[in-house]
């Protein structure tokens, strides 16, 4: 299969990226784990509730999409289906028609009253909780729970200078971005606040992102 080729490719890079402490060096991944490990239990049943409720809606309740990781390896990425099958297929088709979504796709990599998203999974996206399955990619070693978001082989392009910055770390189910700047979804600030953590990594940090992000669940402010 493709997606299957794309899984074992790499992309080459020069490893130019920020300076890493103690924590970033070790403890990061080991504090990932048993965070994981302590939430599992609950993340599960809600996964499953999700998983179920999507399931009614769609032929498969989960998605799994290419996203490039730390040191550009490719990994699938999950996530509960919020969309129609054959999505990218239908966007490549509204970009086509219609020229102001194209602008916004550019400018946001989003689009406005997306009509490909699932009324559900409206809902879904506005809370995060479409994102919770990739606690399955943390538990893997593809993902940290905080970091940059896992971005598409197309939208690494975007991060310029600062690519090396990405794919230094392993990218996460929360960040800074998602709690500062989720309502203005600008990608050139967002891929500044990815670069400021990616050279600011602490557990502290990481701490506090992880406390402002359970707010962000209870107030929908996504896309």
């Amino acid at each position: 299969m493709a997606f299957l080729d794309h899984t074992s490719r790499h992309i080459k890079i020069l490893r130019t990226g920020p300076p890493h402490g103690l924590y970033a060096r070790g403890g990061k991944r080991l504090f990932d784990i048993m965070v994981c490990l302590a939430l599992l239990p609950v993340v599960a049943v809600t996964i499953l509730l999700l998983w179920l409720i999507a399931k009614t809606r769609a032929p498969s309740g989960l998605f799994a999409h290419p996203r490039v990781g730390k040191n550009g390896v490719v990994f699938r990425c999950w996530k509960i289906r919020t969309m129609i099958e054959n999505a990218d297929q239908a966007l490549l088709e509204i970009l086509e028609n219609h020229p102001d979504r194209r602008s916004e796709w550019a400018t946001t990599r989003k689009v406005s009253n997306d009509p490909r998203i699932l009324p559900f999974g409206r809902l879904l996206r506005r809370t995060g909780l479409d994102e919770l399955p990739q606690i399955w990619n943390v538990l893997q070693g593809d993902m940290s729970l905080v970091g940059p978001r896992p971005v598409t082989r197309a939208e690494l392009s975007l991060y310029g200078d600062g690519k090396s910055d990405y794919l230094a770390i392993r990218p996460g189910i929360t960040g800074l971005w998602q709690v500062t700047a989720r309502r203005a979804p600008c990608y050139i600030r967002r891929v500044k606040l990815d670069r400021r953590y990616a050279h600011h990594v602490t557990f502290a940090g990481d701490l506090r992102i992880l406390l402002s992000t359970l707010p962000v669940l209870f107030r929908p402010t996504g896309q």
